[in-house]
């Protein structure tokens, strides 16, 4: 039966549990509506709420300008630390004094090798192997491997230009004036017209001094190409164009002087015979032995695509032991075995070659040896460039 209430269900009728501290209705119907000071406090709130927000917005955004000041001054100072640290590389012509490039934002820890590249990029022309970069306009060239913060130069470098003309690489130039000998000593061997004579055409020698000095010739040469290709590992990539005609007018010429008397048909044995022969071809032997072991010495002290260079020092290898005496065993060989075949052919081209040959060497000698003193304080004193106790 109704009673004219609204119907509702207590919190016990669904089963809960009835609140421990029920707000009486009145006391805040009163604080809220009846009151004059809740209505007051009800509009303040109402109003102020929109206001806290935008007070609330504005406080995160000038937070986040803020941040992203402080984070765009950061990148800033990292910039302008990064640019202050970062050179100019000013390169000037050697001769004429002539600016060709100006490198700006150039990083410290960069080689001389980078600083060609870039320089590369401008004068094409110009490339990295053709390139001499050096502090002076007279001074020595700077080495691919030394870096720009460890020179001598302030915050703009100034570099000397010198052209070193075109370049050809050290194998091409090995191959190109060993294996011209081989094959002009051939010839003279075998007595292709036009050589000596239409009666001497591809005829041979009675004499066996004759063929042995073709077989010793053949197997210097032959080597040297085989070192050439799979032994030697040079500290420079290449050398200018113009020293392959040098080289092979050198290499070439002498090799068709000596095998034109050597198999002359008039030509005549040595002096003592088969003893004088002998002889020679022992010294020939050893040397040749001994030049490839001091060869393949070197090789091993340098890993491959390196430029590291190290003290030489004897092996387990007899042959190596002459890095006691010499710094320079491998020339010091070479010239032994020129000498035993001088000796064996008794002619005397062989024996202006040996003599022209000696003097180049030495020279190289020398300066190997000026270099090692200089590099290596610990360097054995008692080595000779070339001949032990002498030279």
């Amino acid at each position: 039966m109704s009673t004219g209430k609204p119907y509702s269900r207590s919190p016990q009728a669904w089963g809960g549990a009835a609140p421990r501290s029920p707000l009486p209705r009145r006391s805040a119907a009163w604080f809220l509506g009846d009151s004059v000071w809740g209505s007051f406090i009800f509009s303040w709130a109402v109003a102020a709420g929109p206001l806290r927000l935008h007070l609330h917005r504005s406080w995160q955004c000038q937070g986040r300008h803020r941040l992203l000041s402080s984070t765009a001054a950061e990148f800033d100072r990292a910039g302008l630390a990064q640019s202050a640290s970062r050179g100019e590389v000013e390169i000037l012509d050697a001769k004429t004094r002539e600016k060709l490039c100006f490198l700006d934002k150039v990083e410290p820890q960069a080689t001389i090798a980078e600083i060609k590249n870039l320089f590369t990029k401008t004068h094409p022309q110009w490339y990295p192997a053709r390139q001499s970069l050096r502090l002076d306009p007279k001074g020595k060239s700077l080495k691919d491997e030394d870096v720009l913060q460890k020179l001598p130069v302030g915050t703009t470098a100034t570099l000397y230009f010198r052209d070193l003309g075109a370049q050809i690489s050290w194998v091409t130039v090995f191959l190109t004036e060993y294996a011209g000998p081989l094959f002009i000593y051939l010839l003279f061997y075998f007595r292709v017209p036009f050589i000596y004579g239409h009666k001497y055409d591809f005829t041979s020698s009675r004499h066996t001094v004759v063929h042995l000095a073709c077989i010793c010739h053949s197997f210097h040469y032959i080597k040297r190409l085989l070192e050439t290709l799979f032994v030697h590992r040079f500290s420079h990539g290449t050398m200018p164009l113009r020293n392959i005609f040098k080289n092979c007018t050198y290499y070439w010429g002498f090799a068709a002087w000596m095998a034109y008397y050597i198999n002359h048909p008039l030509y005549t044995p040595p002096t003592y015979g088969a003893q004088q022969v002998k002889l020679a071809l022992a010294i020939f032997v050893i040397c040749q032995l001994g030049n490839f072991s001091i060869h393949m010495a070197l090789r091993d002290l340098r890993p491959a695509g390196s430029k590291t260079r190290k003290i030489p020092y004897p092996t387990k290898n007899p042959f190596t032991w002459l890095f006691l005496l010499v710094s320079c065993p491998n020339y010091t060989y070479e010239v032994g075995s020129w000498i035993g075949f001088a000796i064996m052919t008794q002619c005397l081209p062989v024996a202006l070659f040996s003599l022209v040959g000696f003097t180049q060497m030495t020279i190289w000698a020398k300066g190997k040896h000026r270099s090692y003193l200089k590099e290596f304080r610990d360097y054995p004193p008692l080595r000779m460039p070339i001949i032990p106790f002498l030279l």
